[in-house]
């Protein structure tokens, strides 16, 4: 199912590029006009007349992770980007634009976030994007990689404000999500697919630090009060259980009083301190 679901995100995905390109390539298709068809036979009247040296001036290389957008007159040559490679240009009428399509991260920087149950916090992240459509990223956009960084932390501040500080604790992974989904979503027409959003780091009021550390404390002490009186409790039984067992045979009770003696002499005490039974002073006492 969600094998599924993913190939049709990107076949949809693939539509919205398909359409986007088509758009650019109905509005760069028109009639150059007859000025601009003088120019370019010009172009190529100069380029024969001086063929070798205008060759360096003609081709040009793209190197693998990039890609070069043609403008003719200032409109869009192709549907499709040039390269990688050698490709032609005419050195009067055509300029070019190059396009990197390797993965660029950068770093959100840290924002002051009110949460949803009123908490100031300060979040910062990274984010990874790459271009996979370059005349989108060209021609939609004036600077794809500035608008992305913008738009970053505009994202990261809605998607945090609603947010309690607890979910923003402990659930950044769905949070991350969020952010990559709205992110893909608003630059999907700047031909850019934002691959990954991370929350770095979440930096907490020394106060609210501070009454977080008092409340686990407190919350730590609690149990082991509740530990040491259950405990207590439980040595309670087994001393009425021996008490039992003692008050049923009486020589049981001296023996005790001599496991007792010997396990004080052996740790080499001056003084020792022997028991006296309180049956032998109540006789005492009767008598006075």
């Amino acid at each position: 199912m969600i094998s599924t679901t993913s190939s049709t995100v990107e076949m949809v995905t693939q539509g919205k590029l398909e359409i986007n390109a088509e758009n650019v390539e109905e509005k760069s298709s028109q009639n150059l006009g007859c000025f601009g068809w003088l120019l370019v036979i010009i172009s190529l009247i100069f380029i024969a007349a001086t063929f070798p040296l205008t060759l360096f001036m003609c081709v040009k290389i793209v190197k693998e992770y990039e890609r070069a957008v043609i403008f003719r007159l200032g409109r869009i040559k192709d549907k499709k980007p040039k390269g990688p490679g050698l490709f032609f240009v005419l050195p009067c009428t055509d300029n070019f634009v190059k396009v990197d399509l390797r993965t660029v991260s950068f770093d959100i920087p840290p924002q002051e976030i009110l949460t949803k149950d009123s908490v100031t916090v300060s979040v910062d992240g990274v984010v990874y994007f790459r271009i996979h459509c370059p005349i989108s990223s060209v021609a939609n956009v004036s600077n794809a990689h500035s608008s992305t960084r913008l738009l970053a932390q505009t994202t990261l501040r809605n998607v945090l404000g609603t947010k309690n500080l607890s979910e923003l604790l402990s659930d950044r992974e769905g949070i991350s999500l969020s952010m990559q989904e709205s992110l893909d979503d608003a630059t999907d027409a700047w031909g850019i697919k934002v691959e990954r959003v991370e929350i770095k780091d979440v930096k907490l009021p020394q106060q609210l630090q501070r009454a977080m550390a008092a409340e686990a404390e407190a919350s730590r002490e609690a149990r082991a009060k509740i530990i040491a009186a259950e405990g207590e409790m439980k040595a309670s039984r087994a001393l009425k259980e021996a008490s039992l067992v003692i008050s049923e045979a009486p020589s049981a009770l001296q023996l005790r009083y001599l496991q007792t003696l010997n396990t004080i002499a052996a740790e080499k005490n001056s003084t020792i301190v022997f028991p006296l039974p309180i049956d032998m002073m109540q006789s005492f006492m009767q008598r006075k």
